[in-house]
């Protein structure tokens, strides 16, 4: 079992930047892929980014591509996304995934263990 713990949402302006971290307990986050994923208060949950344990393959969403970057730390069982260039459109709860999985999967259904979340709100 799995447990992560998702910090440093928050208030920005458009053009600000913010580092979401996703601390992990229970067992080490090697060997799991790991994910980010959003939602807005009317939208359904969307893939944001992914990391494979190794770092070899990384995926994002064309949304955020330039502006994300998904990194991980395993040795402090920690994964962050750096979000640079803000916009209002990124305004939503974000969520840290992770699961038994060989590729960067964009798929909600293809993770095992969610965060409860953390809100970013961007004004413009």
């Amino acid at each position: 079992q799995v447990q992560l713990v998702e910090s440093g949402g928050g208030l920005a302006q458009a053009g600000d930047s913010l580092r979401l971290s996703c601390a992990a307990s229970g067992r080490a986050l090697s060997r799991l892929t790991m994910g980010w994923f959003r939602q807005g208060p009317v939208e359904e949950r969307e893939f944001v980014a992914a990391v494979t344990w190794s770092g070899s393959e990384i995926q994002y969403a064309d949304s955020v591509k330039g502006r994300f970057t998904i990194s991980r730390d395993n040795g402090k069982n920690l994964a962050y996304l750096q979000m640079n260039d803000l916009k209002p459109e990124d305004t939503a709860a974000y969520y840290c995934a992770a699961g038994q999985l060989q590729l960067a999967n964009r798929r909600r259904s293809a993770y095992d263990y969610w965060g409860q979340g953390t809100q970013v709100t961007v004004s413009s």
